[in-house]
């Protein structure tokens, strides 16, 4: 039995094994990191930095830092299912609410610092500025896709937010926003990066995705856009890979969706293509027991899968 701190607020975890934690206070003064090392959970690190408000959590991935960085969260109303009865909602929202959240995810390794996604713009630079990275370090910011929560911190008045950085995104998402069915935010917010935007053609779970980067791999997840892509970050060598699916936007109300995966929403731009994929990846996460990270799961959004009756549960890592 560990601790990590953050702040005021002392969160328990329960251990199987032992781990390497690393421990953050922040305060006023900025950010004291210690580490105290117990060993290594299944050959990946986790860490765990807690603000006062849990804005940021870390885990490491072989050499690979992954932090998620909190957007926003609020509670909202379950009007925005599709394929959930009234029953549905009772048993697994009974307040008649969730928690919706948004997240951003920053990496670094391999000589690079990376942007999963921007969020609205919030608070992303102001965990940044607590994790002492400045938007120009960023070499590069990786779209999952083109909905306005996700891109909102790319571009404020025409100017790149992002000054350095090459922007990542697959070619059917942004035919898709930019010239077939034109969204004017998107391409507002990818303007200021021409001639530094780099598209990619993400291929299938099964053959383990298209490289872009060295350890970060693009898979297919159509359906909540029709280019929407989830990234695989991969750590390590023949006898230990370390794994973090980041799913994107996967899955919007976790309460009902990991019991219920054939739920979608009308943010899905292709509803059914949507639950099509999300049952895929579920099943695949659980079966591999890899931890999967995604852009509107609570804090601290990260977590393992595994199989509940004819859906599926969530373990968060903490």
């Amino acid at each position: 039995m560990d601790y990590i701190c953050g702040g005021n607020k002392t969160r328990k975890i329960l251990l199987s094994k032992p781990l390497t934690v690393r421990i953050i206070y922040h305060n006023e003064r900025g950010i004291l990191m210690k580490y105290i090392t117990w060993g290594i959970l299944m050959g990946t690190t986790i860490t765990g930095i807690l603000t006062g408000e849990d804005l940021i959590f870390s885990y490491k991935v072989g050499q690979f830092d992954v932090y998620m960085l909190v957007e926003n969260n609020r509670q909202s109303v379950p009007s925005i299912l599709i394929g959930a009865g009234q029953d549905d909602v009772n048993r697994y929202l009974p307040s008649g609410t969730y928690k919706a959240e948004t997240n951003t995810f920053l990496i670094k390794g391999m000589g690079r610092t990376i942007v999963v996604d921007t969020g609205f713009g919030s608070t992303i630079f102001d965990s940044m500025k607590k994790l002492r990275i400045s938007p120009a370090d960023v070499d590069v910011v990786l779209l999952t896709h083109l909905h306005g929560d996700h891109i909102g911190g790319l571009a404020r008045e025409g100017k790149a937010l992002f000054p350095k950085a090459k922007v990542y995104l697959s070619a059917r998402e942004m035919q898709y926003w930019t010239a077939s069915n034109i969204n004017q935010g998107a391409v507002n917010a990818l303007k200021p990066y021409a001639g530094k935007t780099e598209t990619f053609n993400p291929s299938g779970l099964n053959t383990g995705g298209t490289e872009i980067l060295p350890g970060i791999h693009a898979i297919a997840a159509f359906g909540h856009t029709p280019g929407h892509t989830v990234f695989l970050i991969e750590s390590g060598n023949n006898d230990s890979v370390d794994q973090l699916l980041i799913w994107g936007d996967l899955m919007h109300v976790q309460d009902i969706q990991f019991p219920l995966p054939d739920v979608s929403v009308t943010y899905d731009t292709d509803p059914v293509a949507a639950a099509g994929v999300r049952k895929q990846i579920l099943a695949w996460a659980a079966r591999n027991d890899t931890p999967v990270a995604g852009m509107h799961l609570s804090f601290p959004a990260l977590g393992r899968v595994k199989v509940d009756g004819n859906g599926y549960r969530f373990i968060p890592l903490n």
